[in-house]
């Protein structure tokens, strides 16, 4: 006998489609990483990365106003340095590029932007590493204090929330300490918590000039065959105090992101990292791929699989398309 059941009954029209769709991805959803370097006047497009750009602070606002008048409702900052040394001073500099992009963008916008702030050292260390060095290795206990100082330095700048994603162990606890601290307890944290030492992560580090000057993030980042540790680590961030977790890559991880979903009630964030990006970009540039079907599929993924928030560059082109 032919199947009762006639699930394509659902698919006849595009009204019914949408009537029974399970995921919906709305410019909510997103959150917008932009780079910030030193100078005036620059706007200097990343070549692995087409279509984003290194922006100099004056002009960042009118960057981010064309995200801001599409709905996009939070950016993510990082910041690249005219000068780095061994301990990533530049990250908690009173003065600091992110501290003054921080400054010019709440003076623009207010309240319609989330300005979330990355804290990590490696963009700001001559060395390229997320902490302090300690005889050839990353002093995890050191590192803490010096995170815990940038997040302060960052909320004074008027940062709505920082994100840690040095991947140190305790940096939730110690950042939470030190805002709280410091009479910041409104601002919240979203930590990266389960970050893997990922090979996608290569157009970023020639965009934030922040790869390592000797060895590798395998010793702190997360060893990409683990997921059980991944639950483990978001585990002890949603202890620690995080408001948001999350997890990055998004793409290659959606088995994380769904077994995630499943061991915590709060917010899940998941960062579209940008060699995802650059090989949507490359794949559509070249005519292989539909560049906004298949970045609206991505993402719909990612959602599908428990993330509440995406950090993706295509926020702008997605924000647009969901109009």
């Amino acid at each position: 006998m032919f199947p009762v059941e006639r699930p394509r009954r659902l698919r006849r029209t595009g009204v019914l489609r949408r009537m029974v769709r399970e995921t919906t991805l709305t410019v909510d959803d997103l959150i917008y990483p932009v780079f910030v370097q030193e100078g005036t006047g620059m706007e200097q497009e990343i070549s692995s990365m087409p279509g984003q750009f290194r922006y100099s602070v004056d002009r960042l606002v009118p960057a981010v106003e064309a995200a801001v008048r599409l709905g996009v409702p939070a950016v993510i900052l990082f910041g690249i340095p005219a000068e780095k040394d061994e301990v990533g001073s530049g990250a908690y500099a009173e003065e600091g590029i992110v501290q003054r992009a921080i400054h010019a963008l709440k003076k623009a916008f207010g309240n319609d932007l989330v300005v979330i702030a990355d804290v990590c050292l490696c963009e700001y260390t001559s060395h390229g590493h997320c902490g302090v060095i300690h005889n050839h290795d990353v002093d995890n206990d050191a590192t803490l204090e010096l995170l815990g100082k940038t997040a302060v330095s960052l909320a004074e700048a008027g940062a709505d929330m920082v994100a840690p994603s040095a991947m140190m162990d305790g940096q939730v606890q110690a950042i939470r300490d030190a805002l709280d601290r410091a009479g910041f307890s409104r601002v919240p944290i979203m930590s990266y918590a389960a970050k893997f030492a990922s090979f996608f992560y290569g157009p970023f580090r020639e965009a934030a000039e922040s790869a390592p000057g000797f060895g590798d993030r395998r010793g702190y980042q997360m060893d990409p065959a683990n997921g059980r540790e991944a639950l483990r680590e978001l585990l002890l961030d949603d202890e620690e105090g995080a408001d948001i977790l999350m997890v990055k890559p998004a793409m290659p991880y959606l088995d994380v992101i769904a077994r995630a979903r499943e061991v915590t009630l709060k917010p899940l964030a998941a960062y579209q990292v940008s060699g995802e990006y650059a090989m949507l970009k490359a794949a559509a540039r070249n005519g292989w791929l539909p560049e906004r079907d298949v970045v609206l599929e991505s993402l719909m993924a990612i959602k599908r699989a428990g993330a509440d928030l995406i950090l993706t560059y295509f926020a702008k082109e997605v924000a647009e398309w969901l109009k």
